[in-house]
């Protein structure tokens, strides 16, 4: 697996400014919708009900907010990169300003993980965060993140 089965082009995109961390969520719900045509209000409730068991801020500026949907039949991915970082309750209490979320049918166990642990990795590097940091353009943004094929999910 790698982030090109769940990550489309049409599913990045650069955000000048959210307001909050719901607001954020639902930027992502509608992004799910044109990229996926996932219910956009189902998307941003999933995505609030998953951060209600715990913030999905990993640290160092990155988050994956993630969350089991109906009527999916496989992992999609979204991402977003914020031109203004925004309070996300991340473990190390530091700003967000890369996020990836992960939509994944209600039924899927182990994919739902991999596709989690292949994000985690992917994310974790510096170098490839300085990179999407350092440009604005969606298509670029795409490149960056899905050039990386070394990475692998377990």
């Amino acid at each position: 697996m790698n982030l090109t089965n769940i990550l489309k082009p049409e599913a990045v995109k650069v955000v000048s400014s959210a307001s909050s961390k719901k607001r954020l969520l639902q930027d992502l719900g509608d992004l799910a919708y044109s990229a996926y045509g996932l219910s956009a209000p189902a998307a941003v409730e999933a995505l609030l009900e998953r951060e209600s068991l715990g913030p999905t801020g990993v640290g160092q500026g990155v988050a994956l907010p993630h969350a089991r949907m109906p009527g999916l039949e496989a992992v999609v991915g979204a991402f977003l990169l914020l031109e203004k970082p925004i309070d996300f309750d991340s473990v190390d209490r530091q700003p967000v300003d890369l996020v990836f979320a992960l939509f994944a049918p209600e039924d899927a166990g182990v994919e739902h993980l991999k596709a989690l642990a292949l994000v985690s990795r992917t994310l974790r590097e510096a170098s490839l965060c300085a990179k999407l940091r350092a440009n604005s353009d969606p298509a670029t943004l795409y490149a960056i993140l899905t050039e990386n094929h070394s990475v692998q999910a377990a």
